[in-house]
């Protein structure tokens, strides 16, 4: 059983910073990559940011040089620093940890979204 929980949404005026984090709760296995998503009401889900087990990183064009993501694999526990926030930053954002059970068997877990609203 694998549980990913998020935390640490609200609301905050253009140009303020937030910090979501999320922890996933998993036992026997490991966590390879954990990434953010986020969705905006009428549009598609869409990839924020993305960190591996190893710590490479990639981001949104949109939210290059604002947004920083950061885990601690010991906690299988991931950081979304928001900074510079925009309107259009929000969205639900929702949590994702792939589960690594074997090599070839990488299943991805999803918490259940914390909403991050960003008035002008």
């Amino acid at each position: 059983q694998v549980q990913v929980a998020e935390s640490g949404g609200g609301s905050v005026q253009a140009g303020g910073s937030l910090r979501l984090s999320c922890a996933a709760s998993v036992i026997r296995f490991s966590i390879d990559a954990m990434a953010w998503y986020r969705q905006a009401p009428g549009k598609q889900r869409e990839l924020v940011a993305r960190i591996t087990s190893g710590g490479n990183t990639n981001y949104a064009d949109s939210v290059k040089g604002r947004f920083t993501i950061s885990r601690i694999n010991a906690k299988n526990t991931v950081y979304l620093q928001m900074n510079s926030l925009t309107p259009e930053d929000t969205a639900v954002y929702y949590c994702r940890a792939d589960v690594k059970i074997s090599s070839l068997n990488i299943p991805d877990f999803w918490g259940q979204g914390t909403q991050v609203t960003v008035s002008p």
